[in-house]
């Protein structure tokens, strides 16, 4: 009984479908706007901050071996599979997972990450906003000491003579301050002709070396964030207007780059994909020439071979590879469920891996190049210049521009790539949540201007959640947000994507429905991937970082390190598992609607939904034999498939056919 009720839902629901009313599902207008959409999504800030970052943290080239190596194993994998479920459904979020029915609360588990990730991801396009508009002037705020935001520890690494000298304010020209040691000063005198005459011990005191912090750092710290102590209720502060204006402002771009669908969206992305490259380019010249440059590079590629039996490097190389591949949030089957149902992805997937991972290694020069110049001018190890997280991408690169000729100029086109670079991600990421849930409901929001008016709301409600991250403690908000919400959890996921495709639906029946829509077989790696090493990829990955999990702290120059409190920590893996159990909950719903019984069962490893053009010849007989007397057959109605492949292309479907079910390709 309940098997049928399922199915008279899913027969309204289409015939809902093909009201006349109700838009068409849109399909990407050009082949390559496939491929420009997942650069675009995935090669963002995460390649520019999170990835130079990742190498800072675990030693420099270290971290390039277990990357690379993860990348094969399971990055391309797990980032085609999503993009050919959405091209073989035509659909994303929960009816995409249709093809395996046990396993459909992947979709909304997916969702949930996307949302909580666009949530804080619109944060970083709020701060290059706020320094792009914080470029317009003869000077940079942050090139030098001496504003309000300064304390007594700024100190100006370009105008002293060495890291250990600096002029006393008003003092003759033979005059000269010097710190002999951390924690003592010394006045020495000179004479004309530059002969010591004097040395003696004075309680005035220079910056000691440890204290010192440049101009970019305290611009970042105390004008930008005006950063507090924590995350308690007492420490969070008050809004910061102007940080609030630019997000607002973030959002507003946001919605009018998405709210008429992906024809528009796609076409934003040949501009906002492709010209970040040239600026980069320019960008790596520019800094290759600096003092010390070359010790930052070296910094980069030369490996601590000791640091790879360090359980955490290879944690967070497999959670970089998910996060830059942008792998279980939803978004990559929502590009892939625009294609047409032959479009030649698995090639697009190759060009994009090459394109993502090789985008992440160039930044990573930029980056480094910079930190071994700014490591020079302090006297300090490179490994000790910046702070990390995302506020590198915030010192390291301000730096860099404000060393320019023209640096007003230059600054201004930097942060205008990295908000080129940020935009595609962000309205991408608000797209699978706009698709997954108009998906779902189409003859509720594909009328008139419903979608829109539902785009307004969703990106209304991203606002409000992030402003928690623009007051004072906003930053410690952001941290709690990307530590649980979207790294550890998506491994879970993606555990349970291969296991629906691998292991319920059948690798085999998979891989001909591929060559269905390609015309040709793929590689058979992505076979044992899928099944074997992908899976152990995902679960290895998880296991490890439950086993070095260690509580999320902020680390901050000169200041001690913050250890977040533990009902902040309950908070973050309450968002974790708030999008992870939706998978074990549908499993329950379902056998609790349909009834405990081998026949539920049998329904639930069975793809429901497809239609001619999506089952193999031999699929036929056994789906009308498996349904016969139940509404479900309405799903095979021609005993002559149409071909596969039609001269052009033809759109993907999904449930889109114009002519009853008998759907053409």
């Amino acid at each position: 009984m309940g098997k049928k009720s399922e199915a008279n839902n899913v027969e309204l629901e289409i015939r809902e479908e093909h009201d006349t009313d109700i838009k068409k599902r849109e399909t990407w207008t050009n082949k390559i706007d496939f491929l420009l959409a997942c650069i675009g999504f995935s090669v963002g800030l995460g390649n520019v901050w999170r990835f130079p970052y990742l190498c800072y943290k675990n030693g420099g080239g270290a971290f390039l071996i277990p990357y690379f190596l993860l990348v094969i194993i399971g990055g391309v994998p797990l980032f085609y599979l999503e993009c050919a479920v959405g091209q073989f459904m035509g659909l994303s979020g929960f009816r995409a997972w249709a093809i395996c029915p046990l396993f459909q609360g992947i979709g909304i588990s997916s969702t949930i990450v996307v949302f909580f990730l666009n949530c804080y991801y619109n944060i970083i396009l709020c701060w290059s906003f706020y320094y792009m508009f914080s470029s317009f002037a003869l000077e940079l705020p942050w090139a030098k000491c001496g504003k309000w935001w300064n304390t007594e520890n700024c100190y100006d690494f370009d105008q002293a003579e060495s890291p250990f000298v600096k002029n006393i304010t008003n003092a003759p020209n033979f005059t000269k301050l010097l710190c002999s040691n951390e924690s003592r000063t010394y006045i020495s005198v000179y004479n004309i002709s530059g002969m010591e005459t004097n040395m003696t011990h004075v309680n005035e005191s220079c910056i000691p070396k440890h204290l010192r912090l440049d101009s970019v750092q305290e611009f970042w710290e105390n004008k930008v964030l005006n950063i507090s102590n924590g995350i308690e209720p007492e420490n969070m502060g008050e809004i910061k207007w102007d940080l609030a204006l630019t997000l607002l402002f973030a959002w507003v771009v946001v919605y009018c780059c998405i709210c008429k669908g992906i024809k528009s969206s796609g076409k934003v992305m040949y501009v906002t994909a492709t010209s970040p490259y040239l600026f980069m380019a320019a960008l790596l010249i520019r800094n290759s020439v600096l003092p010390g440059a070359r010790d930052g590079v070296i910094f980069y590629l030369k490996p601590d071979l000791s640091k790879l039996g360090d359980m955490e490097v290879w944690v967070d190389a497999g959670t970089q590879i998910f996060f830059s591949y942008s792998i279980a949030i939803g978004a990559l089957t929502a590009l892939g469920s625009y294609n047409k149902f032959n479009h030649n992805s698995y090639r697009d997937c190759i060009i994009f891996a090459c394109a993502n991972s090789g985008t992440s290694f160039f930044a990573g020069f930029i980056i480094f190049t910079i930190l071994g110049h700014m490591a020079d001018k302090q006297g300090v190890d490179i490994a000790d210049v910046a702070a990390g997280g995302p506020g590198l991408a915030f010192i390291a690169y301000p730096k860099a521009v404000s060393l320019m000729p023209g640096a007003p100029v230059w600054s201004i086109l930097f942060f205008l790539m990295l908000i080129l670079l940020g935009l595609d991600s962000q309205f991408v990421g608000v797209e699978g949540v706009i698709s997954a849930i108009v998906d779902q409901w189409p003859n509720l929001l594909r009328r008139g201007y419903r979608k829109e008016i539902f785009i307004g709301i969703v990106c209304i409600c991203n606002f409000f959640i992030g402003l928690s991250m623009v007051t004072r403690g906003g930053m410690y908000v952001f941290q709690l947000f990307d530590y649980y919400s979207g790294s550890k959890i998506i491994l879970f996921i993606a555990f349970f994507e291969c296991i629906a495709i691998s292991w319920i639906y059948g690798v085999r029946r998979f891989y001909d429905n591929i060559e269905m829509m390609l015309g040709y077989r793929i590689n058979p790696y992505m076979m044992i991937a899928w099944s074997f090493s992908s899976p152990i990829f995902c679960m290895a990955v998880f296991i490890m970082s439950v086993v070095n999990y260690s509580e999320l702290d902020y680390k901050r120059p000169t200041k001690a390190k913050y250890l977040f409190p533990s009902w902040a920590v309950g908070v973050g893996w309450g968002m974790a598992a708030f999008a992870a159990v939706w998978i074990p909950l549908m499993i329950i719903y379902r056998f609790v609607k349909m009834g405990f019984s081998r026949e539920t069962l049998n329904f639930l490893l069975k793809p429901q939904g497809l239609k001619n053009h999506q089952l193999r010849p031999q699929d036929r007989p056994a789906v009308r034999e498996d349904i016969t007397g139940n509404p479900a057959t309405k799903y095979v109605v021609d005993n002559n498939p149409p071909p596969y492949h039609e001269k052009g292309g033809s759109a993907n479907p999904g449930y889109q056919s114009e002519d009853g079910l008998n759907t053409k390709l």
